[in-house]
């Protein structure tokens, strides 16, 4: 019981940092740009304690540094930015959508050659978002919202491709978080920027807890799983921001997210449980 405890506890951290986000910045108790500044200053002090506490030194100046630095601050200013407009669930799902799509087209552009059952899922996942950032005069999608958002995806699933390669990945992670940091304030630090009480204590829970600890508990426990199973547990991410983000923010649940939802996250299911090679006729 103790590896899926750990599991769905790590899926929830990373579900709470959407709505955290939301309901901070959604709020009005901060600015976008002070929560991510606030998140990344959080998430590097519990790093560097962690790393402190392994006893393992922070591998600054590393040649992936440069793209795992600012990968992510892309993706932390995206994230925060379309908050401000988006609802905790939606953005999560589009989140989820791009960074899993934008990895498997990645593999295939790299020669991982895809099955039909890996190119019918993909489709399906990518209709499904485009069902959600289409603009229309039913569409409840803000575009620059829906635009920030994909921006954060794709800087996420850099910063994942970018640290495949990285014998440990806690240190590597405080490591960018520290490089991101000065990224951040040179792009998003501006005169208008205020935070309350509210919103700090939110932004520090953000990069203390959900990121910094959520992230270290996630590489305590990815290595136990299998690999199809790691990719298919993630699925449950957004679907666990859209029930928190009804339950504690009172965000509507429209019967276009729940179409949405079911094709994005069915269509990478099928895909990412696909056998590796196809038998003839699959």
């Amino acid at each position: 019981m103790k590896l899926p405890l750990l599991t769905a506890l790590t899926m929830v951290a990373f579900a709470a940092n959407s709505v955290l986000n939301r309901a901070a910045v959604g709020s009005g108790s901060i600015d976008p740009a002070s929560f991510a500044l606030i998140r990344v200053i959080s998430g590097v002090v519990i790093l560097c304690v962690v790393l402190a506490v392994r006893g393992t030194p922070l591998p600054l100046l590393r040649r992936a540094r440069v793209p795992g630095a600012l990968s992510l601050a892309v993706y932390m200013a995206g994230f925060s930015l379309s908050y401000v407009v988006l609802d905790a669930g939606l953005g999560a799902l589009i989140l989820f959508g791009v960074v899993q799509i934008t990895m498997f087209g990645w593999g295939a552009a790299r020669g991982s050659a895809p099955t039909r059952r890996q190119m019918a899922g993909a489709g399906t996942a990518f209709a499904g978002l485009m069902l959600v950032l289409w603009p229309g005069p039913g569409s409840q999608t803000d575009p620059l919202g829906a635009l920030l958002m994909v921006a954060a995806g794709l800087g996420w699933a850099i910063y994942t491709i970018s640290g495949r390669s990285e014998p440990d990945p806690l240190p590597a992670t405080a490591a960018n978080f520290v490089l991101c940091l000065p990224v951040l304030a040179v792009f998003l630090v501006n005169p208008d920027m205020f935070a309350r009480p509210f919103g700090i204590a939110l932004a520090v829970v953000s990069g203390a807890v959900t990121s910094g600890l959520g992230y270290a508990l996630w590489y305590a426990v990815l290595p136990r799983l299998a690999q199809a199973t790691a990719a298919v547990v993630q699925l449950s991410v957004p679907i666990i921001a859209i029930i928190a983000g009804a339950v504690l923010l009172g965000e509507p649940i429209s019967a276009l997210m729940v179409v949405a939802a079911a094709l994005v996250l069915g269509g990478i299911a099928w895909a990412v449980t696909a056998p590796r090679h196809a038998k003839p006729g699959t």
